[in-house]
This record gives C-alpha cells, structure tokens and sequence, in this order.
C-alpha cells in the first residue's frame, strides 16, 4: 500500500547557514546552532526567537538539549565543548575536548554522558558526574568523524559515520570498534538507526550521493537509495511514521517509504545546502538547518 502523506511547511526562518537542529522533548523548540557561533532556540509555536547567544566566534556544528538537566551542550571548531544552562543561558562548563573541529555531540538517552566526534578522528565520551571527565576514547577511523549516535534497543552500542569512507558500530566500554560497515565509495557524513518489524537496521548518508541501508546483524547493505544529486548530508528515520528522511548539499530533502524504499516526495525550500535534520519522538515535525535558515515540516498522514 502506498503511503498517504500530507506534508505542511509550519516553520521557516532565515539565518546564516545552520550546522546542526534539535527538538526538545517536551518544550515546541528548535536549537539551531550556526556557523557564525551562535545558537537560537525558536518556538515554532509562537514563531518567535526564544533566546540568542554566541558561544564563539567559530562555527557551531553541533548542538543538543540535555533535557533531563535543563541544559545545552555545544560542540564547536574551536575544539571545545561547552554547557549551558536552558533557561539562564549561563555557561555551566567549558573545556578544549579535541585536537580538532568537534563535527557531532551526541547525549546517552540514560547514562550522564556525552560523545563528541571530531576531525581529530577519535570519538570520545564525557560523564557529567564525573566533573565532564573523559571516561573513555574510541579509536578506529582513519579520518574526519562526522557523526555518533546511540543505538535505541541497546544504549550501551552506537554506530559513527567517518570520511573515511566507513560506519563503525562500538559497545560503549570498549575503545576499538566492533564492526566496521564498508561499501560506500566516498565519505560518510551521517548515520542512523532504523527499527523496521523488530529488525534494526543502519542508513548511511555519502558523499556519494547515496544512502545505503545495512542489515545490522549480518552487516550488509541490503539497499541504496539514489536520488540526490549532491552529498548526502544528513539521514533520519522518523519516528512515528514509516518514512526515511534525507538531506543534501543539492537543496533538496527527499522523503522514502521505509518499508519498499520508493521515493515517496523530494522537497525544496529554496534555502540552498541542507545540512541537518531533527526529528523528535510522539511528534509528526521535522526540522531542518540550512544555508539561509531553519525550516520545521510536519508529516500528516496514514501511517
């Protein structure tokens, strides 16, 4: 049966180019982090800037809510890692975490923790009640990581998307990868899990131009999806419909039945790279950061 969906621009905002976007759990908030240095929270209820500040005068290319703590965690090209307090904007804690450009900052669904992925090519992770100590470094890539992110059935796995080509799957107490995913012919900028019948798969967005779907368990590719005509940037599977979401340097942000993998709509806002998408649980919107600003969607419909 084909997919039914009814897909609404509810948001847009025009501003420098936007590296990565969030959604609070609870909260109708978008944090956008851009690459001027500075991060915004919208509502997108009311359609009005939150609050503003700059964290530095380098791009932010990564910024997520803490939501259990009232907090935001950046991470920028200036190496470091930085915590804010939601509410007061006031700065909770700072310090340099990598060699280099910190691309990704990814927060454990339960665990007091954070992993941050750079161009220094380590993954490592950070335990906030431990004073934001490092409590482990993961090594394996043999360039840029681009992005980390915890697998939903078992938090104690994630998978990271590199330039080097390959996505790694690690367990969170070990430094060297479990299993490395090999199959794309270019750079790996973004990784996600995807529960489809109680099976998990991995997606995989290139520099290719294409996504690749992995079967988890017997690590192999088991679909690529071609459509784009410019670097994949980002990929997510929604979480209330059965719907794979892309993104790319083309403009254009292409819209996959999960289920037969059939180009179901491809989207141009007219807002040139799209370089990011958030998605949030219970919720039917997806956000999207881009070159001249953010956009919000919902995806109506029968799922």
């Amino acid at each position: 049966m084909a997919l039914s969906l009814e897909i609404k621009k509810e948001f847009t905002q025009l501003s420098e180019r936007v590296k990565s976007v969030d959604l609070h759990p609870t909260e109708p908030w978008i944090l956008a982090s851009l690459y001027s240095g500075t991060v915004c929270i919208w509502n997108y209820q009311s359609q009005t800037l939150e609050k503003s500040f700059k964290v530095t005068e380098s791009p932010v290319r990564s910024a997520k809510f803490i939501a259990r703590k009232n907090w935001i965690v950046t991470g920028s090209d200036d190496k470091f890692i930085r915590v804010y307090d939601q509410d007061t904007m006031e700065m909770i804690k700072e310090f340099e975490a990598h060699k280099d450009y910190i691309r990704c900052v990814s927060v454990h669904p339960s665990l007091p923790c954070v992993l941050s992925s750079s161009d220094d090519m380590l993954i490592k992770m950070w335990d906030w009640e431990k004073g934001w100590e490092c409590t482990q470094t993961y090594e394996g890539h043999s360039h840029y990581v681009m992005q980390s992110v915890f697998n939903p059935k078992d938090c104690n796995t994630f998978a990271s998307a590199s330039l080097d080509g390959t996505i790694k799957i690690w367990n969170l107490n070990s430094p060297a990868p479990i299993s490395t995913l090999e199959g794309h012919s270019k750079g790996v900028n973004s990784v996600d899990y995807f529960i489809n019948s109680e099976k998990t798969y991995l997606l995989s967005g290139s520099d290719d131009y294409t996504v690749k779907v992995w079967d988890y368990e017997a690590k192999t590719c088991v679909h690529t999806l071609e459509s784009h005509t410019n670097n994949v940037c980002a990929v997510c599977v929604h979480p209330e419909f059965p719907i794979i979401i892309t993104s790319s340097e083309d403009g254009t942000i292409c819209i996959w039945d999960a289920n037969t993998y059939r180009l179901e709509n491809t989207l141009n806002y007219g807002l040139e790279r799209v370089w990011t998408v958030g998605c949030k649980k219970g919720s039917d919107q997806v956000a999207f950061g881009c070159d001249n600003g953010t956009i919000m969607i919902s995806v109506g419909g029968s799922k």
